[in-house]
């Protein structure tokens, strides 16, 4: 079986992801994120006739493999999903997390294959987008292909900041860094900016920004410690975020 195929779950999963494929993108709460707002409704209703929505994703599972074909990109319709890359050695290098509202896919268009493997952190619901059909769409729709050349330039950005981060920064920088990317990320889909769930482990974590699991636990225990944070399991409370900025900033 194909490894890519969006398989089945239970009921229960289905629900607990939000998974309805009749809700189309006028009507989805994270369209102001992934699609460009200045789409009037008879071009959003061009684009959603092209999306493919299947089955819920499974823990685990991968939406595409490293050296797969490209022939779609993808929206994160809810849960979460990492990319990673197999080094040389045959090791994973973690390389970004998509949630909610986010586009990811988008590293397979130089090469027509993926870079990167990508596969759901938690049981989550994907919308297929096609990229043959949202070439054509794009050329009747410039709005629609500025939106898409947005979204690459800052997958570069991202890139070049988690060099930085990981060339330059302490284990709390690099730590607290990621913490308020996800916060800036949850007051895009208008959840709290100050209460974040981490949908990723620590082993994960830790392989994004190099560094060991025990050193990011360390790391958060001692922020809890100076009052900066409160963590319960995966459920992080930002109580001090100018105080985290300012320790990012100065690295």
């Amino acid at each position: 079986m194909d490894s890519r195929i969006i398989r089945p779950v239970a009921e229960r999963d289905t629900a607990a992801c939000g998974y309805n494929p009749s809700i189309r993108c006028g009507d989805c709460r994270l369209s102001g994120i992934c699609l460009p707002l200045a789409l009037e409704t008879g071009d959003i209703d061009q684009l959603d006739n092209i999306i493919q929505r299947g089955r819920p994703l499974q823990r685990n599972a991968h939406l595409y493999r490293e050296g797969d074909a490209f022939k779609a990109v993808y929206a994160v319709r809810s849960g979460a999903l990492k990319a990673y890359r197999t080094t040389d050695a045959g090791r994973e290098q973690v390389t970004g997390f998509y949630l909610p509202g986010e586009i990811l896919g988008l590293d397979g268009i130089a090469d027509e294959r993926h870079g990167s493997s990508a596969v759901a952190l938690e049981t989550s619901a994907i919308c297929e987008i096609p990229f043959e059909a949202l070439e054509k769409l794009s050329i009747a729709m410039p709005r629609l292909q500025r939106h898409f050349l947005q979204l690459m330039s800052r997958e570069i950005s991202d890139d070049q900041q988690l060099i930085t981060l990981l060339g330059k920064n302490t284990a709390a920088q690099r730590v607290i860094a990621l913490l308020l990317s996800l916060s800036s990320r949850n007051a895009r889909q208008h959840l709290s900016a100050t209460r974040i769930r981490l949908p990723m482990s620590r082993t994960d974590i830790g392989n994004y920004l190099g560094l060991t699991v025990e050193t990011v636990s360390r790391t958060l225990t001692r922020l809890q410690r100076d009052g900066l944070l409160r963590v319960d399991s995966r459920e992080v409370e930002l109580l001090d975020a100018t105080a985290l900025a300012e320790l990012v900033n100065d690295g």
